[in-house]
């Protein structure tokens, strides 16, 4: 048993015969420094020398704020005031304060205009006009920013190209879309169309929320900002044109905001007692406000496009109207208050237990029009019925 034992025994290195039986050569890295072959040696050297003559590629550095890429006077920028949303705040109102210093959301030194808290005007408010020269009016740049988008436009699209270009951007075409939220036409949504356009002629645009109250303001600022033209609209859904004579390498240069500034402190929406009422009065108007039966309720990032006609409905018989908001953030359904209160027109009464509550005042008299639209609307100018508008569907859900 031991002899076969030994015999079994597995043999040295130096003793084994597999080099000349089976022609083994051991790899590299199992060889001996006195086996290794000169011609390998050699050809390693070699890999060597290439890769200490190759460049090595540099490490990716994420943009950062302390990067002083200024914006040259040179560049294009857009003839119209800087803000944070385009929608959700007017010029028209002013605010009553500021919540934080005026640090200018684009960075130090990146962008030559004036940060004033709300916004970075086209003209200096500070500077004083030389003579023979005056300020830049509202007027004038509006002039300007008609010309530019009447000269990217170009000639007008025939409805054989308009449905074939709503036909590329439908959602089982492309997954191409951008969502509009609750803050709305924000400033850096801007450089994300144009960054859309430069892959197809047109985008598709999602808009939900608290924006969609006032459809009509979302599509004005889009062709406004944006320079191009509304082809397509089916509720909260629009697909917005870039225009014949665009040129993705003369887009103009839209610097972005590297932070979301903190909102300014506007007058409060709701005063202690209604005006031309008491206080006892008013008192009894928020109780038998949230007594009311719902006229709606909300839902989270819905389509509101059909609320301002329903509520001038209501009150051609009821006086006081109650939405309920349960689910929504409180700014959502403040913010949805002050557009109610001057699009209906209104007067808000409580925002208490996440419910709008609204009176529709002593001297009511219904508003004939609106600022609100169809959910489909016609682009094509031989449709005179908006309900023929095309075959063509987003596949909403």
């Amino acid at each position: 048993m031991l002899v076969f034992l030994l015999r079994r025994r597995p043999f040295s290195t130096a003793s084994s015969n597999l080099y000349t039986r089976y022609s083994f050569t051991p790899p590299p890295s199992l060889d001996k420094p006195n086996n290794r072959q000169t011609p390998q040696h050699s050809s390693s050297s070699a890999d060597d020398d290439n890769k200490r003559s190759k460049k090595k590629k540099p490490l990716y550095r994420p943009p950062s704020s302390l990067d002083h890429q200024k914006i040259h006077k040179s560049d294009i920028l857009p003839p119209f005031d800087f803000r944070f949303s385009y929608t959700e705040s007017s010029p028209a109102v002013r605010p009553i304060g500021l919540r934080e210093p005026k640090y200018s959301p684009f960075g130090p030194e990146r962008v030559d205009r004036m940060w004033t808290g709300v916004c970075a005007p086209v003209v200096d408010p500070t500077s004083t006009p030389t003579l023979g020269e005056g300020k830049t009016s509202a007027a004038e740049l509006e002039a300007k920013r008609k010309k530019m988008r009447e000269r990217i436009q170009g000639q007008e699209l025939t409805t054989a190209e308009r449905l074939a270009l709503v036909e590329t951007c439908a959602k089982h075409k492309t997954k191409r879309q951008i969502n509009l939220g609750r803050d709305g036409l924000t400033h850096n949504m801007l450089n994300d169309i144009h960054n859309n356009w430069k892959q197809a002629e047109a985008v598709r645009i999602k808009c939900m929320g608290v924006p969609t109250v006032d459809m009509k303001n979302v599509c004005t600022q889009l062709e406004d900002k944006a320079f191009g033209k509304i082809i397509y609209r089916h509720g909260g859904s629009l697909i917005l044109y870039r225009g014949r004579n665009y040129n993705p390498k003369k887009r103009p240069v839209i610097p972005l905001m590297l932070w979301k500034p903190h909102e300014p402190i506007y007058p409060k929406l709701i005063k202690t007692t209604i005006q031309g009422l008491s206080i006892q009065e008013t008192k009894e108007i928020r109780k038998k406000g949230l007594a009311v039966p719902a006229l709606t309720k909300l839902a989270k990032n819905g389509y509101y496009g059909g609320l301002v006609p329903m509520i001038r409905d209501a009150f051609l018989v009821e006086e006081l109207v109650r939405i309920d908001c349960r689910g929504l953030e409180r700014k959502d359904y403040k913010k949805l208050g002050s557009k109610l209160r001057d699009l209906v027109p209104c007067i808000l009464v409580t925002f208490e237990k996440e419910q709008v509550v609204i009176w529709r005042g002593k001297d009511y008299k219904p508003k004939e029009g609106g600022c609100f639209l169809m959910d489909r609307e016609s682009f094509d100018k031989s449709d005179t019925n908006p309900g023929n508008e095309s075959q063509i569907e987003l596949d909403e859900k």
